[in-house]
């Protein structure tokens, strides 16, 4: 589910293994001392710690190629006034989120022109934070852990202007891949909503068409034994492998179109500090109107038959 971060972050892995490879020479102090600081209890936990943003990786030249290998060009809907929060939902996850990570982790399509004045924050799984030299490395970006102590941090700053993008689903996007389909998890995915509800943010719903057409995913059959090997991966490390293969190095894009996540208009909420289960699924309803609406307003022009619709499982 998180596999662009190896797509896209080549130096993460190899110095996350040059840590490892250190503790067997004689400079291994540094690695230990790494490792000495990533041990509970000697910060406080990955969760509750601020990010280390810097504007000057986010403006590295190489997103630029990253965004025209896979054509990304953002379209607003709306206005977000950068004196409130905001919770935006992204969605598909896919097995990449390429252009969801092109468009508010780095400034290749001009996040900050689009939106001036919000401070923008990936959500991610919380292990990729105890990689050693790795998590400094995507910290850079402004990815944060998509626990709920870390959020309700962001979330609860004087400073506004805090923009929030999670992505969910992404661990069973494996098991329900197929080209053409247009599925989301989201019933049974309800914590975004008590997050918004806490806070009292909008929530913004956000679509990036020619996400799934990045890559090919086989997905395997259901009485298959890959597929019970997905599921078992899965319920143990909380996220599926699967098989997935793009373009040749000499062939043309697979895309005829260029590709656009799409923000739909922010949905108001009230604050609430214990959200009953009436408000949430209020909520709910009012977001799944709100990710249609701007779903069937682009997806002819974005490349997809008129025919096309989304899917809530």
């Amino acid at each position: 589910a998180n596999s662009f971060f190896f797509l896209i972050f080549p130096p993460g892995p190899f110095l996350s293994l040059l840590a490892f490879y250190l503790l067997f020479t004689s400079l291994r102090s540094f690695s230990v001392l790494h490792f000495i600081r990533l041990s509970p209890g000697i910060l406080p936990p990955i969760s509750a710690q601020r990010g280390r943003r810097s504007q000057w990786m986010r403006n590295w030249s190489v997103w630029k190629h990253l965004r025209d290998y896979f054509p990304t060009k953002p379209v607003k809907t709306a206005e977000l006034a950068p004196d409130g929060n905001y919770l935006l939902v992204a969605h598909p996850h896919e097995t990449t989120s390429i252009r969801t990570f092109c468009n508010f982790c780095t400034e290749s399509t001009g996040f900050s022109h689009l939106t001036p004045g919000l401070q923008p924050w990936l959500g991610t799984m919380n292990g990729i934070f105890y990689i050693p030299v790795y998590r400094n490395y995507v910290m850079g970006c402004g990815l944060c852990s998509a626990s709920h102590q870390r959020l309700d941090f962001i979330l609860s700053q004087p400073q506004l202007g805090q923009a929030v993008v999670i992505l969910f689903g992404g661990e069973l996007k494996a098991l329900y891949a197929i080209l053409g389909e247009h599925c989301l998890t989201l019933w049974n995915r309800k914590g975004f909503l008590h997050l918004a509800l806490r806070h009292g943010v909008p929530l913004v719903p956000v679509y990036s068409f020619g996400e799934k057409e990045a890559f090919t995913v086989k997905p395997p059959a259901p009485d298959s034994w890959q597929h019970l090997f997905q599921t078992t991966f899965k319920k143990l490390m909380y996220f599926s492998p699967c098989i997935l293969w793009g373009r040749g190095l000499f062939s043309n894009p697979p895309l005829t179109c260029v590709p656009c996540p799409c923000s739909g208009h922010p949905i108001p909420v009230p604050q609430c500090p214990q959200p009953t289960g009436q408000q949430v699924d209020h909520s709910l309803l009012l977001f799944v109107k709100a990710l249609e609406q701007p779903f069937k307003e682009h997806k002819e022009r974005c490349g997809l038959p008129a025919s096309t619709h989304l899917t809530f499982i």
